[in-house]
């Protein structure tokens, strides 16, 4: 399928509109990676160190909602799913930086994982719908130089987001039949 001949037929004309539909983009893959998964196909790691779905699904929901949350000064969305996850780390990891370890301690149910996603999205769908063009120049984070934009850092996370779901997806494939 060419550039040109999307699934959609939507002309999109604002960022906001744009950055929608990228999110919900990155929610199809998730789901294409997880559904339908039991908790032993979500942990499979096709070598030593490689990463799981469920925890490249878990990384990447994490940045999302961290990322998000900070540029829209709102709460997160997973200190209201951290329970149901019962993970090993801090309410504040995010998983970057993981080692194999650690990458194998998330193990939890395809609807758990997809529950946290969809949450996630919504809330970033939500504040995205809010952004006019000129908002994506304000300065988010300032540690960097140059200082990060919203727009830098929305576009960020839906490459890092698109990555991940790819590896996920990458690896369903890899499954053992």
């Amino acid at each position: 399928m060419s550039a040109g001949q999307g699934r959609r037929n939507v002309e999109l004309v604002t960022s906001a509109e744009l950055l929608i539909d990228a999110f919900r983009r990155i929610r199809e893959v998730v789901h294409g990676a997880v559904e339908g998964l039991t908790e032993d196909q979500l942990t499979y790691r096709p070598g030593p160190s490689a990463n799981s779905i469920g925890w490249l699904v878990w990384h990447l929901t994490r940045i999302q909602d961290d990322h998000v949350a900070d540029a829209a000064g709102t709460e997160q969305v997973w200190p209201h799913w951290a329970d149901r996850f019962d993970l090993p780390f801090d309410v504040r990891d995010t998983g970057y930086g993981h080692s194999a370890i650690s990458v194998s301690k998330v193990r939890v149910p395809a609807e758990l994982l997809i529950g946290y996603h969809d949450a996630t999205t919504e809330r970033t769908v939500e504040y995205v719908s809010g952004i006019a063009d000129g908002d994506l120049a304000r300065v988010v984070d300032e540690r960097w130089e140059p200082p990060v934009t919203l727009g830098v850092r929305l576009v960020s996370v839906v490459s890092d987001d698109l990555q991940h779901a790819g590896q996920a997806a990458f690896v369903r494939g890899l499954l053992p039949r």
